[in-house]
């Protein structure tokens, strides 16, 4: 297994929306045991694989209840609402509340190709959404009101992170 670097905010990588994973294959696999090995050196408690500047629709968690993955992964639920301080490994030691459905549910394929599907309240539910959201290209600071944002991402300009960030 291999600890690849993750990738940092303005990373183009990170705005793209990810390809479907076809066909499952070694590589995949591989993969998934990178990420988990990654995500866990961080550490994390998510990881999608544009993170790691991979642009395939592949998700790895765990928020303390196990180990797991998502290959091609679909929001299919969600509901209700939760506002938590919530962060990102590609946008390093920054925190802001962000409100998200407090329950989500996912669906998609695992490793040897067959159909999975995780759910959960508050923080499962916030991680498969907040790793979803970056298979799309969206990082948390678009989740932020526009006013929270303009900061946030004015003091990542200052701390030479979004140089040229939009």
């Amino acid at each position: 297994m291999a600890v690849f670097p993750i990738r940092i905010y303005p990373d183009p990588v990170l705005r793209i929306e990810a390809r479907r994973v076809e066909p499952v294959d070694d590589d995949v696999r591989r993969l998934v045991d990178d990420m988990f090995e990654t995500m866990y050196q961080a550490p994390g408690i998510g990881l999608a694989a544009p993170q790691i500047g991979i642009s395939l629709r592949v998700v790895v968690g765990d928020v303390g209840e196990g180990p797991f993955h998502l290959i091609n992964p679909v929001l299919e639920a969600t509901s209700g609402s939760w506002t938590y301080e919530e962060g990102c490994l590609s946008v390093p030691e920054r925190y802001w509340p962000i409100k998200r459905s407090a329950y989500a549910r996912a669906s998609g394929i695992d490793v040897d190709g067959h159909p999975v599907m995780y759910e959960g309240d508050e923080l499962m539910g916030r991680v498969l959404q907040h790793e979803i959201d970056h298979l799309g290209g969206t990082l948390l600071l678009k989740r932020l009101p526009r006013r929270v944002r303009k900061e946030a991402l004015r003091e990542l300009r200052q701390d030479g992170l979004a140089r040229g960030a939009r």
